[in-house]
């Protein structure tokens, strides 16, 4: 009888345990990659990266893992992206927001073997210098450079960059090359994250300097608030405004005329495909070989009711 009893039993146990062992080896198998950004997952742009990202994990069958400092927090960074690596991911995605502060640990995460992309922040040319695989985003000083030459053919003499997060070196490039492009000295203004103090900056800056003709704002976090600024002061459409990345805010003043123009990073990309590409490494070894520029893409009135919709899903 009890032999009965057992036979079923252990059977049931010897099924079980080779589901643990097969279980064991497709965990193994699955692809894992890590990202570690300077931005967090609910600021407007870095949730568009982070959608990117886990639609491609979604599709793919990919474990993929977003991290961020709860500030623009350097030295956090660093530290995250040092257990990132030590936690011996597929691959390794980061932005390089400062090379003083980051280069050290990323060049440590490739010596010990571990594959990285960089995206958004840092450049081609960094990215080579520490032995990451590519770089995956816009060059931020060209792309400033660009928005610089539209606006001089407006005429504009007079403009102000505003940036809501001064050190960031991406926004910084954006600025200088606004100013390199404008063919001018552009002032920047020092400004914060917080939307509502960002607008009063905005309006001190331009109650102070009446003379002003064009904002460049370098995200979201000075866009909306510029836009609001200048619906305060009477003044939308006598100073215009253009800005980099998207918001469904930013189309929609961007259809109505209110805003010039968004400059588009097309950073789903930069969440989606890193995902693709170290899958693609660890299951076939295919590697990418070049950079990838997602971006500048300048959104105007023309285009902006088109990708509104977008924007509303976090595509865009």
């Amino acid at each position: 009888m009890l032999r009965k009893v057992l036979k079923p039993v252990l059977g049931l146990m010897a099924a079980l345990t080779l589901m643990s062992a097969a279980a064991s080896v497709a965990a193994a198998d699955e692809t894992r990659v890590v990202f570690v950004t300077h931005g967090q997952s609910g600021d407007p742009y870095w949730s568009v990266v982070k959608n990117g990202m886990d639609d491609a994990a979604k599709t793919l069958g990919v474990k993929a893992e977003y991290l961020a400092p709860e500030t623009f927090d350097m030295a956090k960074m660093a530290q995250m992206i040092d257990a990132a690596a030590a936690s011996k991911p597929d691959g390794l995605v980061v932005s390089i927001a400062d090379p003083a502060a980051l280069s050290g640990p990323v060049k440590n995460a490739v010596a010990s073997g571990i594959p990285v992309i960089v995206i958004d922040s840092g450049g081609g040319k960094l990215t080579k210098e520490l032995g990451g695989l590519l770089y995956l985003g816009q060059s931020e000083y060209e792309a400033g450079v660009l928005a610089g030459e539209r606006v001089a053919k407006l005429g504009v003499k007079k403009a102000v960059c505003a940036n809501h997060e001064v050190g960031n070196v991406s926004l910084d490039d954006r600025c200088a090359g606004f100013a390199k492009g404008l063919g001018v000295e552009v002032p920047v203004l020092n400004g914060v994250m917080d939307p509502t103090e960002m607008k009063n900056r905005l309006i001190g800056f331009l109650n102070a300097n009446p003379g002003t003709e064009f904002i460049l704002t370098v995200g979201i976090g000075g866009a909306e608030p510029g836009l609001m600024a200048l619906d305060e002061l009477g003044l939308t459409g006598k100073v215009k405004i253009g800005t980099f990345d998207l918001s469904p805010t930013i189309l929609k003043a961007t259809a109505d005329g209110k805003m010039e123009w968004g400059i588009d990073a097309q950073q789903y990309a930069m969440g989606y495909i890193p995902v693709v590409m170290f899958d693609l490494w660890k299951k076939y070894k295919i590697a990418p070989i070049a950079d990838y520029p997602t971006g500048p893409g300048f959104v105007t009135k023309e285009t902006a009711a088109s990708v509104i919709d977008l924007a509303k899903q976090g595509k865009r």
